[in-house]
């Protein structure tokens, strides 16, 4: 069986990105084949692709996508041929009409989820969802400082945090990704393009400043974000899409009134099977009840996934981007 899939020979720009026919092995134990109807893009896709995290080339991109269940090797239970199923955080490779994925790593959707949601919101749903859940547990009355707040995760993230009784303070760029952050759960955005994100977190916090930070920006948000924890504060460093943020040096968390930093990842939180679908449910949930709607800003085929690549990184996207093949 033949399958069409992005694949990169080594690490780089978006160029480096080419669309080939291979063949495809047969389902072995404890795996399942996947015949996906909708792909997600992620930054993380970005990170692999660019050379921001190792990656073993040649290799396929990808880490989340829906679909349909083509056929099963031995062993596996639970599923049919037939299922629909979808998945977020796994080993690159997404970027496919077809691909193999081990059994474990697959969630069954319910019958009120589509697959477009699905894959437009699963990994940065489970990522929301343990970062305001259970990395720094968000409890009502909280104020909470969430960085890109109109990006895919930050959307979500807005809605989340609201529902939790949060009072979610969102920066974006730009007057129109502010008034869609403000859209999607934010009761305070910051525009970083002319504002000063410090000034204004003080004086929404009435110079307390936040219990916690969400920070997936880096190098250019790190000092604001620091300067926006109130004592004994946690700074959740997600993400690096303007470079990595500089070192952390213990004495400084000291002086800045005993902060906390992390630097979280979905893997680990999702590694158990039951905390994967502990996690998958609970996303499901926030949709099923309204209280998280998906927002899809973008749509490609995976043969602009070049294109796809270079909007997202320049900021040209908002909310979820989404891929069929």
């Amino acid at each position: 069986m033949k399958v069409n899939a992005i694949r990169i020979e080594k690490q780089g720009g978006p160029e480096v990105m080419t669309l080939k026919s291979m063949d495809v092995a047969e389902p072995g134990a404890g795996e399942v084949l996947v015949r996906h109807t909708v792909i997600g893009l992620n930054f993380m896709d970005v990170y692999l692709r660019g050379g921001q995290y190792p990656l073993a080339v040649p290799s396929g991109i990808g880490c989340e996508g829906a679909g349909v269940v083509e056929a099963m090797g031995a062993g596996v239970t639970g599923l049919a041929k037939g299922d629909r199923v979808a998945y977020g955080g796994s080993a690159p490779g997404s970027y496919a009409d077809l691909r193999l994925m081990p059994a474990d790593r697959l969630v069954k959707l319910p019958d009120d989820i589509t697959e477009e949601q699905a894959a437009a919101i699963l990994m940065k749903g489970m990522t929301v969802e343990y970062m305001l859940q259970r990395c720094y547990p968000v409890k009502r009355g909280d104020f909470v400082l969430f960085h890109a707040a109109a990006g895919g995760v930050g959307l979500v993230a807005g809605q989340w945090g609201k529902a939790l009784g949060a009072t979610m303070i969102g920066v974006a760029g730009g007057p129109e990704k502010c008034a869609l952050a403000k859209a999607h759960g934010y009761a305070h955005v910051i525009d970083r393009k002319s504002e000063d994100i410090v000034a204004r977190v003080k004086e929404i916090t009435g110079g307390a400043g936040v219990p916690v930070v969400y920070d997936s920006v880096g190098k250019d948000s790190f000092d604001a974000s620091l300067k926006s924890l109130a004592p004994r504060g946690y700074f959740v460093s997600f993400g690096t899409t303007t470079g990595a943020p500089p070192p952390v040096e213990a004495a400084m968390l000291q002086k800045m009134g005993s902060l906390y930093f992390t630097r979280p990842t979905l893997a680990t939180y999702v590694a158990k099977r039951d905390d994967l679908v502990m996690s998958a449910n609970a996303v499901f949930d926030m949709v099923r009840k309204g209280a998280v709607k998906v927002h899809i800003g973008q749509r490609y085929r995976i043969a602009d996934a070049a294109k796809a690549h270079v909007e997202l990184e320049a900021g040209r996207t908002s909310g979820s981007s989404v891929m069929t093949p």
